[in-house]
Order: C-alpha cells, then sequence, then structure tokens
C-alpha cells in the first residue's frame, strides 16, 4: 500500500482531532467529576474499558487490578514486511487534593481531585484510539494503548506493570507520552534530549533524644537542637559533594516533635526529599546523608535513623527518538511551536519504560496568556486550557502514524 505524504497526513489528523474536540472536552470533564486515588481508580478503569470496547477496541487482559491495556492493530502492510508496534502511555490516578475551582464539572469526590493533568492525559489518549481506530486500513503497524494507574504514588503503577511482562509481551519499538505544563504556551510542545526529569527519593528520619523541663535543658539531650543542626549539615551535602554542573536537591519538608512551651520533647521526626540527575550521585549522596546524619547525633548525644525510600529513577529520553518526535512535531504543529524544554527536578515513573525501551516524554502547553497565578500543577486551582486537548489527540496520532511509516 502506497504510504500517505505526511503533509496530507497532517492534515487528516488535524481535521479529524478539531471535529472530535467536543467529544474529547466531555471525556475529560466526566474523568475530572470522579478522580480516584492511586490504586483506587476502578471506576476510571471501567469507564476507559467501556469507551473502548464502543470503539471496538478489545482491552487485553489486565496485569493490575486498575488501568487498561489495548492494542490497535493496523491493517496497512509495511513496505519492509516486518510489523512493528508504537506504544503510547497516559496515567489516571487523581491527587488527595480540595479542588477550588468553580467549573460545573469539577470535582464530586472530596478532597481528591485531577490537579496534574492526568484527567486530560486519559482523556487524550482516548481521543487518540477513537481516531487511529478510523485510520487502521492505513496504519503500517500496531499501536499499544496504555492507560497506567498509580503514577503519583510510589512505587507507581509501570515498574509492575513491566514486572506483569507488559513490554516483552507486545515488544513495542517506541514509547511516547505527554504531561499537561501550563508554563507552555497551548498549541505548543517542549523537548528535552537526556535526562529530562530527576530521581526522586524520599527521606524519613527519627531522631531520639532524652525529653525534660525546659528549664533545665541540661538534664536532658535536645532532639530538636539536634535536629536543627542536623537540617544545617544536609543542605551543604549538595553544595559540597554535587559538582557545580550537576543538578541535585535535598530539602527537608517537615519538622515534628513537641507540643509545649516548657518541654523538651524525646522524639523529633523529619521527612524531605532528595532529587538527582545522576545515578552516580544520587547513590553517594545516600550514604553521606545517613553518614551525616549519625555523625551530628552522635555530636549531640542523641540517636537518629534515616530512611531511605528510593523513588522513581531518572528520566532519561531517548536523543534519536527525541528527535524524531521534535522534526513530527514541528511537522504537525509547524515552526515556533516545538520548544527546548530544561531539565526539570520534578519526577515521573515514565522513566520506567525508558529503561526498557526507547522513547521520549514531553510537555504539553497547557497555559495561555490570561493564565491564573494559582494555575500550577498539584494546586487545587490548577485549571488547564482545554484546547490543547485537540493538540495532544492530533499529534500523538501524527506521531504514532508518522514512526510506523518510519520503521517500513
Amino acid at each position: 500500500m502506497q504510504v500517505e505524504p505526511f503533509s496530507t497526513l497532517a492534515a487528516t489528523i488535524r481535521q479529524a482531532a478539531r471535529d472530535m474536540h467536543p467529544e474529547v472536552v466531555n471525556l475529560r470533564r466526566e474523568i475530572h467529576r470522579h478522580p480516584e486515588l492511586s490504586y483506587q481508580e476502578f471506576g476510571t478503569t471501567k469507564f476507559i474499558r467501556e469507551y473502548l470496547e464502543a470503539l471496538g477496541i478489545t482491552p487485553e487482559p489486565q496485569l493490575m487490578e486498575t488501568g487498561v491495556v489495548a492494542l490497535i492493530k493496523g491493517h496497512a502492510t509495511p513496505g519492509s514486511g516486518m510489523k512493528r508496534t508504537v506504544a503510547l502511555r497516559a496515567d489516571i490516578d487523581a491527587l488527595p487534593v480540595l479542588e477550588e475551582n468553580a467549573h460545573g464539572f469539577c470535582s464530586e469526590t472530596s478532597g481528591c481531585m485531577h490537579a496534574c493533568g492526568h484527567d486530560m492525559h486519559s482523556a487524550m489518549l482516548l481521543g487518540t484510539a477513537k481516531l487511529l481506530a478510523g485510520m487502521r486500513d492505513k496504519m503500517a503497524g500496531d499501536v499499544l494503548l496504555i492507560f497506567q494507574p498509580a503514577e503519583e504514588k510510589a512505587p507507581g503503577g509501570a515498574k509492575p506493570l513491566i514486572d506483569a511482562g507488559l513490554l516483552d509481551k507486545y515488544r513495542p519499538s517506541a514509547i511516547f507520552a505527554q504531561h499537561c505544563f501550563p508554563s507552555v504556551p497551548t498549541g505548543s510542545v517542549a523537548l528535552c534530549k537526556g535526562s529530562f526529569m530527576a530521581a526522586a527519593d524520599e527521606l524519613y528520619i527519627t531522631v531520639l533524644g532524652q525529653g525534660g523541663h525546659a528549664s533545665a535543658p541540661h538534664r536532658t539531650r535536645d532532639p530538636i537542637l539536634a535536629s536543627a543542626h542536623i537540617v544545617t549539615a544536609l543542605q551543604h551535602l549538595v553544595s559540597r559533594l554535587s559538582p557545580p554542573h550537576e543538578p541535585a536537591v535535598l530539602s527537608i519538608c517537615s519538622i515534628n516533635g513537641g507540643n509545649a512551651t516548657n518541654v523538651i520533647p524525646g522524639k523529633v521526626s523529619m521527612s524531605g526529599t532528595m532529587r538527582t540527575m545522576n545515578e552516580e550521585l544520587r547513590s553517594r549522596l545516600h550514604e553521606r546523608l545517613e553518614r551525616t546524619v549519625r555523625q551530628v547525633a552522635d555530636a549531640f548525644g542523641v540517636e537518629a535513623t534515616v530512611e531511605i525510600r528510593t523513588g522513581y529513577p531518572v528520566l532519561y529520553n531517548d536523543p534519536e527518538t527525541t528527535d524524531f518526535a521534535w522534526e513530527a512535531g514541528k511537522a504537525y504543529l509547524g515552526e515556533g511551536k516545538v520548544l527546548h524544554s530544561e531539565p526539570l527536578m520534578t519526577a515521573e515513573d515514565f522513566a520506567y519504560y525508558l529503561r526498557e525501551c526507547r522513547g521520549t516524554f514531553w510537555q504539553i502547553g497547557t497555559g495561555s496568556a490570561d493564565t491564573q497565578p494559582g494555575n500550577n500543577l498539584h494546586s487545587p486551582t490548577f485549571d488547564p486550557d482545554e484546547s490543547s486537548l485537540e493538540t495532544g489527540v492530533g499529534l500523538m496520532s501524527f506521531l504514532a502514524m508518522r514512526y510506523l511509516e518510519s520503521c517500513t
């Protein structure tokens, strides 16, 4: 079968994405009304399955309790004679955030909100599924749809899916995903080659001393004073252990101890996060952090324990695949609509897929000129521009089609 020129393909997909935009908006709003936390996305899973089945796409057997995997089989004969698969992923879980927007489609679940755009991602992939299902005859390969649960909560949903054999079974040649960013203008996307998002680890420190009367601190072993010095000492680790050109962040974000003005407590608990872009530096910081906490505690005559919960790895965008996405983005969106992104210290479990399969993860713009100050990710007033749904559906569809044709 003759391959359709990319310019004609882009025009066809643009029109299809434009035509289905109202439907995708409705999908997004329905998902937004009914947010579900990580590993609890049963209603969302049912909604996605039923929508795909109505399109004639039969979901694959489930690998986790929640989430959906489905395969759209292309009918075009590859020029090489060897059929390939490209994977597209969206995350489906929400956050424990109480929504403060005033839309008619706000969350109906108290204390739970799609404050990170996963409702947008899911709706875009559902729209992509519908668009591609209507173009099977032109698809020179298969498209694997991954509606993944539990991106927001470690250990995440990506690794369990991979461990259950997802990539071994379907063997995609590449995998792509996108994430809403209000700092990027609607209608544009931003990409970064190489290390794009950080490895993120959770830190839990407990300092045990001997409590007593605040008027007689010499008869106590003060865990508050020791904790203050631990926090100060940890702030020096990044500046003195990390090379100046290596991004790293270490933040202690909570301290809890004591409840009276005249009582020195016996215990202080602290927690925080460590973000790195380099696995070797990550390992060195782990070792030095534990040693620093122990040594400072010993100097103040208290005991301290450290728990480091290893989180998602560094998200590394394959340079060649990112270049491909860059060129496809320009062909579909036009010059000036594909932007360079700086590396970010946020974390994403899409990193696990990229350890096993080449691919790329990009920012899709959801911001506009009148974007309000509170329109931030993980904010109770996060309010993405819904016109970006058309951009996301079209670009994902075009990228998948173009990638499969490039493999023929």
